[in-house]
């Protein structure tokens, strides 16, 4: 188990949301899957480095900024132009995207990843994940790094941009297999394994090697199986949504934050709902600070208390 202080190591996309609402105007919010778990672990207070790819454009400017404000090490290799996706949201406040994204991560991002202090967390996910030529980069040091830190996976599925299905099962799979920690989020399951309970999914994916798998199901809150057979459930806590946008990595910061404190299942879940509720009530991804969640916790707890 990794210290409170640890340092973790994010890899993967940058990608400027353009969030657009029939009848007002297009909102540009800072995303990315891997960027967005990143920011969120500086927010609740710990040492977290992206290793990515970001444009000399606006965009990237506004990304970078954004991550450094919270405390992010931004390692980026440049690239023509930072990737875009326009997330349209429904009146639910539920995101359908639209992607305009490459990840040519070279080889040589492993030069730029030497650090005075080694991460005891290297987290991967998303599109540079499983999006050639630059995931061949992201496995090679997931590789170069495993058995010396604990890895985490967040699938984080884009239909759009994942091919044929087996093939990106297959991809997915082998991401799984090197990873002690895996989240994913039961639209991602539905489409890896159409038709499949998401109970057995993680089931198998356990058996793969990690230690843990998590599941997400929006409303329907989240759990955790262990590979020692535990499973522990949390309903999702209730809030007005604003928009889901950043839910998931929010949910993904959150349970690495506090799983590095050696906390048991049950209170890493916990936390984890949380920090996403905090995020889908309100608009893009931003997730909360470590006092947000702390009085979020707090409060949850007392209602608890005076319901019963």
């Amino acid at each position: 188990m990794t210290s409170p202080a640890s340092h973790v190591l994010v890899i993967g996309e940058c990608v400027a949301d353009i969030v657009r609402t029939d009848g007002a105007p297009d909102r540009v919010h800072p995303g990315g899957s891997p960027a967005n778990v990143a920011y969120g672990l500086a927010r609740l207070g710990r040492r977290a480095t992206l290793l990515t790819e970001l444009g000399p454009d606006a965009n990237g400017r506004l990304i970078r900024a954004h991550l450094e404000s919270a405390g992010v090490r931004v390692r980026a290799a440049e690239v023509e132009r930072t990737p875009t996706a326009v997330v349209r949201l429904d009146g639910q406040g539920r995101a359908e995207y639209a992607f305009e994204i490459g990840w040519t991560l070279p080889s040589t991002a492993g030069e730029a990843a030497e650090f005075a202090e080694a991460p005891a967390v290297v987290h991967l996910g998303s599109i540079g994940a499983v999006t050639e030529p630059g995931a061949a980069a992201v496995l090679a040091l997931v590789e170069r790094w495993r058995g010396r830190a604990e890895i985490s996976y967040d699938p984080n599925v884009r239909p759009a941009l994942m091919g044929e299905r087996a093939e990106a099962v297959r991809r997915v799979e082998r991401c799984v297999a090197l990873s002690d920690l895996v989240k994913a989020s039961d639209e991602d399951l539905a489409w890896l394994y159409p038709g499949e309970r998401p109970d057995a999914v993680a089931e198998r994916w356990l058996a793969l090697g990690p230690a843990v798998v998590a599941v997400t199901l929006g409303a329907g809150g989240a759990f955790v199986r262990s590979a020692e057979g535990e499973r522990v459930g949390a309903a999702a806590v209730p809030v007005a949504v604003a928009d889901t946008v950043g839910a998931g990595d929010s949910f993904m910061a959150a349970l690495l934050h506090i799983r590095a404190t050696g906390a048991d299942l049950t209170t890493c879940l916990s936390h984890a709902v949380t920090a996403a509720a905090l995020t889908v009530s309100r608009p893009g991804a931003n997730p909360p600070s470590a006092a947000e969640l702390a009085a979020a916790l707090t409060a949850g707890r007392e209602s608890y208390s005076d319901a019963v």
